[in-house]
């Protein structure tokens, strides 16, 4: 379903998953650049069968002519192109106004990001404050690591070995910043950028079923449901 949240100079639409009424705790999902997908909509509908109540903004919102054809042959240009056009400090006040939607509802709150919602999710828990942050691969993470004292979150962290875009040595940066007693980082051997994402060009499947498992793992461990998992 969707709803809009006021961010204070417009409503963002956003995909929800799950019943706001019910009492599991809240789950901001941030998308890649490729918007709140089916990819993106699958993993809602699963993280929501768990108990949680999600809630996927459409980042894109203010653009124009934000609609993605998923199975374009250069999706990934229009997607490219759309996050160029992008404002960063908006897209963060935007989730940010997502994340109090959540919060508001005094069940606990805890924030996944996926790519290029991995960094912006590690933006958004340095700028407000969340129970847990989940990040996979984080693209914007090495232009962000002055924030990491100010992310209290407890963290979750997985980087491909084999990805192009975070060489290993950038994530070995990431790594000496976002390390913490609580917080857990996992290294995936052959898996690519965007391994969780099941389009053939990304989707590297042992690594994304160990991730996912993790992830719930974590989940369970950090922000549990009524209903357990």
């Amino acid at each position: 379903m969707t709803l809009e949240i006021d961010t204070g100079s417009g409503l963002m639409p956003a995909q929800e998953f799950g019943s706001a009424d019910g009492t599991g705790p809240g789950l901001l999902l941030l998308q890649e650049i490729f918007g709140v997908s089916d990819y993106i909509q699958q993993r809602g509908l699963e993280l929501a069968t768990l108990g949680y109540y999600v809630v996927a903004p459409e980042i894109y919102w203010r653009l124009d002519d934000a609609e993605l054809d998923e199975s374009a042959p250069d999706l990934l240009d229009q997607a490219v192109g759309l996050v160029q056009r992008l404002d960063w400090p908006t897209a963060v006040s935007d989730s940010v106004a997502a994340l109090d939607y959540l919060r508001s509802r005094e069940q606990g709150v805890g924030i996944i990001g996926l790519c290029f919602g991995g960094g912006l999710g590690f933006n958004v828990a340095a700028a407000s404050s969340a129970d847990l942050l989940v990040s996979y691969y984080g693209s914007a993470l090495p232009q962000l690591l002055e924030l990491a004292p100010d992310v209290d979150a407890v963290s979750l962290h997985h980087f491909g070995d084999a990805d192009e875009y975070l060489k290993p040595a950038e994530v070995d940066q990431i790594i000496a910043a976002v390390d913490g007693p609580d917080n857990e980082i996992y290294r995936y051997p052959g898996a690519g950028h965007a391994f969780d994402n099941p389009m053939p060009a990304f989707h590297h499947a042992e690594s994304s079923a160990l991730a996912w498992n993790r992830t719930e793992t974590f989940l369970n461990r950090h922000l549990p449901t009524t209903e357990g998992f």
